[in-house]
């Protein structure tokens, strides 16, 4: 299933209500092209500064499967359970210090939009997408020789949509349920922090 629209309570553009996060990926070969048209999504993220403190570990099954086999391999197993028809990981990293070696609060924060943007890139090219927290993050920096300044905060598979149907019972539950969000009640306040809100 590639079109699962939010059923938003106002009207937002489709390319971000459209976009979610599938695990049922099909096995086919993605171009480096796209794979660059998504890098390139996230190099116009906005940042704090315009410091630009995101980077990107790329693994390629396609070009380089010993490097993709070694970074798909750092997955917590739920997630290598899923993922084994993904054709790109890609590790997001916030550089946490600044040009002067000083700390930067907004990596995080900035990293995370630029993730965002290469989210929305792969949807509007027709691509499944899911960032993930559960990886081991030290042992990713370790094995790919990652400077100590860098944190780790998500990979992202990507990959052709696949079937629902394929994957196990309780997995494709999942894939197929009604797309849920809190409440604006619950995530917005107006003029000041209440805690009745």
């Amino acid at each position: 299933m590639t079109h699962r629209p939010a059923p938003t309570d106002i009207a937002i553009h489709p390319l971000i209500a459209g976009r979610w996060s599938p695990r049922a990926y099909a096995d086919r070969d993605i171009s480096h092209a796209q794979v660059l048209a998504l890098l390139e999504a996230a190099r116009w993220a906005p940042s704090a500064y315009n410091v630009q403190p995101w980077r990107f570990v790329v693994f390629e099954k396609a070009r380089d499967p010993e490097a993709f086999a070694r970074a798909f391999a750092l997955l917590v197993p739920f997630n290598r359970s899923w993922n084994e028809n993904a054709q790109v990981l890609i590790a997001v990293l916030a550089d946490t210090l600044d040009a002067k070696g000083a700390a930067n609060p907004s990596a995080a924060y900035d990293a995370g939009a630029a993730a965002m943007a290469l989210l929305l890139q792969a949807h509007a090219q027709g691509l499944a997408a899911h960032a993930m927290g559960g990886f081991d993050a030290q042992g990713l920096k370790q094995a790919f020789a990652i400077p100590e300044r860098f944190a780790a905060l998500s990979v992202i598979s990507v990959a052709h949509h696949g079937d629902a149907r394929a994957l196990p019972a309780s997995l494709a539950e999942r894939e197929l349920a009604p797309r849920a969000r809190l409440s604006l009640d619950e995530i917005a306040q107006f003029g000041g922090w209440s805690d009745a809100g």
